[in-house]
């Protein structure tokens, strides 16, 4: 079969690997659409992602993948050949308060797709059969995998931070996880006002639903925001960038008593403890995947709600074409890049 691998900095090849063997618990699943991530960029320029990964490591990356169960192992009851799913990406022990409630990403012994174990840029891929998620027909291919991650992530921080008719959101960064803001605070009946310095990507969320626009390169932020909210401030913001700055402006827009979502990952952020977050009142959410149980409430709101999450995938290749598909996606160039069977 064929897989990506990072063979160097900004170096892509696509190998021939043999097919994965399954033990007794899993199932190999053969992909039919598995995105790139942010996070899958770390290894390309040489870097790491988890405290505990490596730059050298020869994973297979992807984490964001949906496909068909292919085959299952003796012990497998709850899915079956020709099944369509969606697939989580964080393997657990099973066994811990973590793991049974369903967060898997807490446990003390995780491991990702495509950094700790072999990903999803592969045609096939084995998980344990319980990291299977079913989909039901009236959801592609592409939005499944889309749902596995960037959806998932960002309708569970909608619920989290209470989003719902009359909130006023301020989304900071329009690259793919806040334009997958955009989709969901709208859904959940939001004002939304994004935040990012890159026109192109400010006129995708315009087009997939934004109600206002701010460029911080020749705007006041705080000031364009408190004129959209008459004078309050925003009820919630979700930052979106990884950055200190997107940070930062996160924290100055909410109102009182308002309500924070960190999603972009960042190792280190300076701010002012006393007048951004003790005197507001505020409080302050780590946003990091999805529940594994959520998933059919993740997917029934997204159908039920008319959510266009397809519409980020702007581009999609060919696993043959994996050296194109990173270019591009580190280039900006591309809300989503999905690799597609």
């Amino acid at each position: 079969m064929k897989a990506v691998k990072i063979i160097g900095k900004e170096l892509i090849e696509v190998a021939e690997v043999p097919v994965p063997q399954i033990g007794p618990n899993d199932a190999l699943v053969k992909l039919q659409a598995s995105a790139l991530c942010r996070s899958d960029l770390y290894r390309y320029h040489g870097t790491t992602c988890f405290d505990d990964d490596s730059a050298e490591t020869n994973y297979t990356p992807g984490h964001e993948p949906c496909g068909i169960v292919e085959k299952v192992g003796e012990k497998v009851a709850n899915v079956k050949p020709g099944d369509r799913v969606g697939l989580y990406m964080m393997v657990g022990c099973g066994k811990c308060q973590y793991c049974l409630h369903g967060d898997q990403m807490l446990c003390s012994d995780f491991g990702c797709i495509g950094f700790q174990l072999d990903g999803a840029h592969a045609d096939y891929i084995v998980l344990p059969s319980e990291n299977c998620m079913p989909m039901p027909d009236s959801l592609s291919y592409v939005a499944g995998a889309l749902l596995t991650d960037v959806g998932g992530g960002l309708y569970t921080a909608c619920r989290t931070l209470d989003v719902k008719g009359g909130s006023s959101v301020v989304i900071v960064g329009a690259g793919p996880m806040g334009c997958g803001g955009v989709l969901y605070a709208k859904a959940f009946g939001a004002k939304v006002i994004v935040v990012d310095i890159d026109k192109n990507r400010l006129a995708f969320a315009k087009n997939i639903g934004a109600d206002y626009l701010i460029d911080p390169t020749n705007e006041d932020v705080l000031k364009k925001v408190k004129k959209y909210t008459l004078g309050r401030g925003a009820d919630i913001s979700i930052e979106c960038t990884g950055n200190e700055k997107g940070a930062n402006i996160a924290f100055d827009v909410v109102r009182p008593l308002g309500r924070v979502g960190i999603i972009g990952e960042n190792a280190s952020c300076t701010f002012n403890p006393s007048t951004q977050f003790i005197h507001k009142k505020l409080t302050v959410y780590g946003c990091w995947i999805f529940n594994k149980h959520d998933w059919q409430e993740i997917v029934n709101f997204t159908l039920e709600n008319n959510v266009a999450i397809e519409k980020l995938a702007t581009h999609k290749y060919a696993i043959e074409d994996a050296q194109e598909a990173y270019k591009v996606f580190d280039s900006h160039g591309a809300q989503k890049v999905v690799f597609v069977w």
